[in-house]
């Protein structure tokens, strides 16, 4: 089996380097051989879900041509490390800058959300740690923090009731503690957007500033005549996406143990789950493939699959549903910036921003999509720079 979390852990950080054993590639192999694939009417294509041709491909190539060791190899290039926050082991990249001589860097937490893990960052983190070496200025460097959230890639799962976005946002500030940094910057997306949110209103005398690329789904309980015409627009079109695409959200947040049986044991099952939502939510026109490589794709869904994790995924989504409705009210008093990229989903007016917001910066990088950082990592990673700037150390 992959080697995996669990033992005791002490506190500070240990580095982490997951190995898969030989075993657990061949049970995988065979599990995908032995499919037993539904049917799918004449053409449907990807209308009425993943298409069937294209799985189909997909599933031949990492039964016979995917090299997950090699992949293994190359993420066991970025500075992983395990600590217990929490009460739980915790799974982070931490890479610390290359920062400029007489500066200092500016530590940032990274959140990611659903269906991703740490691998959402991978691609910015040189960027982010080093940009003199890409042709920014040195003195934009960052510390970088990535965690996966409990239950998801290597962290731990809750044995208990599973945790919130404002429980995740607790353990990062803890996290970020355990580490060494009394002050810091968060930045999200997707569920990871809703922890950077909470984290700048539990913590604003240690979060600098917050960067998003989504304030997520709107949730408004105010009058809303209250709201401008464009807000109200903005509404109805999310009420409009949630019927046409968000019958995964419903499932995850009422009943999301029923769909982990089939998840957790197909290895087929759990690609069509995420390779849907992959090419949904990003900038890719429909050609999935024109974003990612099949290398890309299926090291996202081998997280999932060696570690168990999708139905401890889902399961944050049932409890974020239990989040009272008020704590959707609160204002961001932190600097607030928002990078909205022109292909994701449902992104929100500018009015919506500087009512929920302390709003210090927008912008709308005409490329990208819902994994913005991954897609766009160059242009993400300038985002990030620009926005925390005037926010970084001795500087106003």
């Amino acid at each position: 089996m992959t080697t995996s979390p669990g033992g005791a852990l002490a506190p500070h950080p240990e580095p982490f380097a997951p190995r898969t054993e030989p075993t657990v590639l061949d049970d995988l192999r065979a599990r995908l051989r032995a499919t037993r694939w539904p049917d799918a009417p004449e053409d449907a294509g990807w209308s009425l879900g993943t298409d069937i041709g294209y799985l189909r491909e997909l599933v031949g190539y990492w039964a016979d041509g995917f090299d997950w060791p090699a992949q293994e190899e190359r993420l066991a290039l970025l500075p992983r490390f395990r600590a217990r926050v929490g009460g739980l082991g915790i799974h982070f990249v931490h890479a610390r800058a290359a920062a400029a001589p007489g500066t200092a860097a500016l530590p940032v937490v990274l959140c990611h959300g659903w269906p991703d893990a740490f691998w959402r960052y991978e691609k910015v983190v040189p960027l982010l740690t080093d940009p003199g070496a890409h042709g920014a200025d040195p003195a934009d460097a960052f510390d970088v923090v990535v965690p996966d959230m409990p239950g998801y890639g290597y962290s731990d799962k809750t044995t208990g009731p599973p945790l919130s976005s404002i429980d995740v946002a607790g353990l990062w500030a803890g996290l970020m503690t355990t580490l060494g940094y009394d002050t810091f910057g968060a930045a999200g997306g997707d569920m990871g957007s809703h922890v950077s949110r909470f984290l700048a209103l539990d913590h604003p005398d240690r979060v600098v500033a917050v960067h998003r690329i989504d304030a997520g789904m709107p949730r408004f309980t105010g009058d809303p005549a209250e709201l401008t015409a464009e807000e109200r627009a903005w509404f109805e079109s999310a009420r409009t996406w949630g019927a046409g695409e968000g019958a995964y959200g419903a499932m995850h947040r009422t009943k999301p143990q029923t769909a982990a049986f089939g998840l957790t044991d197909s290895p087929v099952g759990l690609a069509a789950w995420i390779v849907e939502k992959l090419r949904a939510w990003s900038d890719c026109g429909g050609d999935i493939e024109s974003v990612y490589t099949k290398d890309e794709i299926l090291t996202s869904v081998m997280l999932y699959w060696l570690t168990g994790t999708i139905g401890s995924s889902m399961r944050m989504y049932h409890a974020n549903a239990t989040i009272d409705p008020a704590q959707f009210d609160r204002r961001v008093e932190v600097p607030s910036g928002f990078s909205l990229f022109r292909g994701d989903v449902v992104r929100p007016p500018r009015a919506w921003l500087e009512r929920t917001t302390n709003l210090a910066y927008v912008s709308e990088p005409e490329h990208g999509g819902h994994f913005a950082p991954f897609e766009q990592p160059e242009r993400y990673a300038e985002e990030l720079r620009a926005f925390f700037r005037p926010f970084r150390p001795g500087r106003s």
